[in-house]
């Protein structure tokens, strides 16, 4: 088969090459548009694939018709702009009073313009040169990008690595194997919670937030107490709602995700021509447990194993207070036919309010990303329950558009 990543040349393949090279690969393809990253990133990749002993062929190219030409799956992990537009994300909404993150907020909105329309080319070549192709989004914002390729009519799936992360994290606490344990992860990407660990029918997760509640707490970055008057565990994202002008706070005085990434990517791609295998300099880079989890769907996908995992979804139904087009985040059976959302208990009111407010919002972010102008943006903006001003909406609009100019087609 071959298993096409767009996005190849991320400093952050490497890890995912790791997982894959587990799977029976004839051919994997990396592609980018930086050719200069994509020879050092694609390079190390053929000599993972060889240190393993894999027979499979890896090679790399900037032509996208190539790349996806015929693939079994097409892997999305690419960011529109770079690190720089991710920086720039991370900086104007500061100047408005608000959290700068590339997912959350504002910054996630101007993520979700840029990468949108990308997205939905490369999805649509996809479907005419590798009709049947599962196409897999680990591009961010995940909830955004996967409902527009599902209402384009694509085979896609999103993914994240939170639920895996807390799988793997509560399974360690508890001292059993991460196949053991099960979580109610419940709400939208990047905006989940834990409701419960499942081992052996029994709901360990009041335990460990007894017993580890500093640990996890260390996690997610959020008050203990926070976590145990709720009963669950939020996601690390959920600190820019809850204590989000601690966290505008920090960011004033600190340098920008972006510009800490792109320091990393440089002594990354010095160290790469050398390697053969990832070096534990890559952890600083984010995205855990990805390749683990971008593996396991792949094999449920094209082997049809009618296992739970989870992914990003259709609603339909799932949540009874979201449209049934909403893309959601909960636990899934996997088949070759794609995944299916299991019976979700109901959830709890302090967090249902909060889903509802923001998948509204994902609702107008698609429809700015999809058919652009102004006023679309701002509505989206005004409809964030991190904005949710009218003045506000508006200026933060101006900004976005003046920081997003070369992207944004319908602002020329």
């Amino acid at each position: 088969m071959k298993i096409t990543v767009i996005g190849g040349g991320s400093t952050y393949t490497p890890e995912l090459v790791e997982g894959l090279a587990a799977l029976p690969i004839g051919e994997l393809v990396l592609m980018d548009p930086e050719a200069g990253r994509l020879e050092v990133v694609g390079s190390m990749a053929r000599r993972m694939f060889a240190g393993a002993g894999h027979p499979g062929w890896v090679r790399w190219t900037t032509d996208l018709d190539d790349a996806v030409d015929g693939a079994t799956a097409v892997l999305l992990q690419l960011r529109v702009g770079g690190q720089r537009a991710r920086h720039r994300d991370e900086t104007w909404p500061l100047e408005c009073g608000l959290v700068g993150q590339e997912t959350t907020g504002p910054g996630g909105l101007a993520k979700a313009l840029r990468t949108v329309p990308a997205v939905l080319r490369i999805a649509e070549r996809a479907r005419a040169l590798a009709p049947g192709a599962w196409i897999v989004d680990f591009t961010n914002p995940v909830g955004i990008v996967t409902r527009a390729l599902l209402d384009a009519g694509h085979r896609a799936v999103g993914l994240c690595n939170v639920a895996i992360g807390f799988q793997r994290l509560f399974a360690g606490l508890y001292g059993c194997a991460p196949g053991e344990l099960a979580v109610d992860h419940v709400g939208l990407n990047h905006l989940t919670w834990e409701r419960a660990a499942w081992v052996g029918g029994v709901d360990v997760l009041p335990a460990l937030l007894a017993e580890h509640g500093p640990a996890l707490a260390a996690e997610t970055e959020l008050p203990l107490e926070l976590m145990r008057g709720l009963g669950v565990v939020p996601s690390y994202y959920l600190r820019f709602f809850y204590a989000h002008d601690q966290v505008l706070a920090e960011q004033i005085d600190r340098p920008t995700r972006a510009e800490e990434v792109m320091a990393l990517e440089e002594k990354l791609l010095a160290m790469y021509p050398g390697l053969d295998v990832k070096p534990a300099l890559l952890e600083e880079r984010g995205g855990a447990h990805y390749s683990t989890a971008a593996v396991g769907l792949l094999e449920s996908l094209l082997g049809d194993r009618g296992d739970t995992q989870v992914v990003n979804v259709r609603n339909d139904g799932t949540l009874p207070f979201l449209a049934d087009s909403a893309v959601i985040e909960v636990p899934s059976r996997i088949t070759a036919a794609g995944p299916v959302p299991l019976p979700v208990r109901p959830v709890e009111p302090l967090f249902a309010g909060l889903v509802g407010h923001v998948s509204a919002y994902e609702e107008l972010a698609l429809d700015a990303a999809l058919r652009g102008g102004r006023a679309r943006v701002e509505a989206a903006l005004l409809a964030h329950p991190l904005v949710g001003r009218y003045d506000l909406a508006r200026g933060l609009a101006d900004r976005l558009v003046a920081a997003n100019h070369a992207y944004l087609p319908w602002a020329a």
